[in-house]
Formats: C-alpha cells, sequence, structure tokens
C-alpha cells in the first residue's frame, strides 16, 4: 500500500512569493517586464553576433553563447512562476518540474564554462596579444563551445536521472517559486543521500576548475596591467576586461550565496531571483553598455534596417 502512495505524487504546489491579491499583480508586472528586457536583450545579443561579421570573434561566440543559455534560464523558470500569479492550485506536474531542473541546470553549468573560457579570452587578449589567433583561434573557440554543451547536457541529465530514482510522498508543497534540485530532497521519502553525494562528486570539480580558471587569469592579466608604462595602456587593458570581470563577479557571489548550507528556504527566495532572473537581465547591458564594436554593430544593423525599410 505504502508503495502504491508513493507512485501517485506526479505533481507538486509551487507556493511562490504571496497570496496577497494587489501584491500578486504588482510583482506580476515587474517580472513580466523583466522577463520581456531579458529576452529582447539577450536574443537581440545573439542576433546581432550572429548577422555582424566583425562580431565573429572567439569572445563575441562566447558571449553569444553566454545570452543564448541566460535565455535558456529565463525561459525555463520565469513562465511557469508568472502563470503561478493567477493560477488556483499553483500545480506543476513531476515531468514539467524535472523540465526546470534539467534547463536550469544545463544553463548554469554552462555560464561557468563560458564564463571560465571568457576569462582565459580575456588573458591572451592582454598578457599574450601577439598570438591572440594562435591561442585563441575560431576552431578552439568552436571545440570549447561544443564541449561545453557536451558537459553541461551530461551534468544536467545525471542529475535530472537521479531525482526520478526518488518517490515524494510527504507534502506536495514547494516552498519556492521554481522546481530545485534541494527542495525537492526536502520533500523525499526516498533516501536522498546518494543524489547529495553525486551533486558534490560532479558540481564541486565543475565550480573549483572554472572558479580557478577565473582567479589564475585574472591574477595574470592585473600583473600583465601593473607592468605597463603607460597610463594609456592600462586604461585600454582595463576596459577590455571590466564588463567581464563585473558579470563573472557578480556570478559567483549570487552561485556561492545559492549554493551555501542553509536550513531556512525562505532565505534561498532572495537569492535565487538574483541567481536566475537578475544576472540573466543584467548580463546583456554589462556587455553592451561600455562596448564600442557591439554599439557600433547596434547601430549598423540599425541603418540597413532603415535602408532596407
Amino acid at each position: 500500500m505504502a508503495k502504491e502512495n508513493n507512485s501517485l505524487t506526479t505533481e507538486f504546489i509551487l507556493v511562490g512569493f504571496t497570496d496577497h491579491p494587489v501584491l500578486k499583480i504588482l510583482l506580476f508586472l515587474v517580472f513580466f517586464a523583466i522577463y520581456l528586457i531579458t529576452m529582447v536583450g539577450n536574443l537581440g545579443l545573439v542576433a546581432l553576433i550572429f548577422t555582424e561579421h566583425r562580431l565573429h570573434t572567439p569572445m563575441y561566440i562566447l558571449l553569444g553563447n553566454l545570452a543564448l543559455m541566460d535565455s535558456c534560464c529565463s525561459c525555463a523558470i520565469t513562465p511557469k512562476m508568472l502563470e503561478n500569479f493567477f493560477s488556483k492550485d499553483r500545480m506543476i506536474s513531476l515531468y514539467e518540474c524535472m523540465a526546470q531542473v534539467y534547463f536550469l541546470c544545463l544553463a548554469e553549468t554552462a555560464d561557468c564554462f563560458l564564463l571560465a573560457a571568457m576569462a582565459y579570452d580575456r588573458y591572451v587578449a592582454i598578457c599574450s596579444p601577439l598570438q591572440y589567433h594562435t591561442m585563441m583561434s575560431k576552431k578552439l573557440c568552436t571545440q570549447v563551445t561544443i564541449g561545453t554543451f557536451i558537459a553541461s547536457n551530461l551534468h544536467s541529465m545525471i542529475h535530472v536521472g537521479l531525482l526520478l530514482r526518488l518517490t515524494f510522498c510527504r507534502s506536495h508543497q514547494i516552498d519556492h517559486f521554481f522546481c530545485d534540485i534541494l527542495p525537492l530532497y526536502r520533500l523525499s521519502c526516498t533516501d536522498p543521500s546518494i543524489n547529495e553525494l553525486m551533486l558534490y562528486i560532479f558540481s564541486m570539480p565543475i565550480q573549483i576548475f572554472t572558479i580557478a580558471t577565473v582567479l589564475a587569469s585574472y591574477i595574470c592579466i592585473l600583473f600583465t596591467i601593473f607592468r605597463m608604462k603607460s597610463k594609456e595602456g592600462r586604461g585600454k587593458a582595463f576596459s577590455t576586461c571590466v564588463s567581464h570581470f563585473l558579470s563573472v563577479s557578480i556570478f559567483y557571489i549570487c552561485l556561492l550565496m545559492y549554493i551555501r548550507p542553509s536550513e531556512e528556504e525562505d532565505k534561498d527566495i532572495p537569492v535565487a531571483i538574483l541567481y536566475t532572473i537578475v544576472i540573466p537581465l543584467l548580463n546583456p547591458f554589462i556587455y553592451s553598455l561600455r562596448n564600442k564594436e557591439v554599439i557600433n554593430g547596434l547601430k549598423k544593423c540599425m541603418k540597413n534596417y532603415n535602408i532596407l525599410k
């Protein structure tokens, strides 16, 4: 009988943010606006990099893939969250839940690898500019991108596959606005120790490798910049990596806050908003507003559009 009851749990309730009618409408409008800006900003950046030949360089290819993954993250979380503001039951099926976990894990794992690759790209551009086209060729960039997506897919599939071994016979309420791995572990009536072990075994090496790559790259960049004699050279070197440094700092600060041990589930929600909603919103603006090549490419595309029109 217990086995039968365990197998019946095929839906969850996402508790979300609030039940207050006015706050629900206000939050819906805010998050809907954020979602639209995020999708337009990221997909617009992808389209710009794809169409503008001057941006077909390793740095912008990696940036385009980062924007694509940010769009994936936003699409995995926000539409269901917006629907639940006006849903009476706020239900999500088991398979929808697994899909959210899969695409979120895919996007965030890919972000880690892409940000590390972009840090290495900045290191080569500043520390070995004469060897840039050899050390950071388009072939290497393509291999890194393909490897990133293969590793991210495998990482996501492993954790989703392990989640499917669990049975959920406790409360069906997930005290979150989306399906995340740790809240699902709390609802499991199957011992999730293997899942937690595998989460650390696979996630920790990825975090250590990518963070170490970023730190090593920027340490070398700083030493190179401080050895430069001209102020103009220092200013140009700083300007080439300030956008990426800001983006990677925000990402890893939020990531470390998000994965920290926490017994209070309410504290996870504000950090999750930063990690899954705010970062995808900020990235296209961080990389675009201070980037002359992106701005010039956008102006060129707008001029071409006006000519065609």
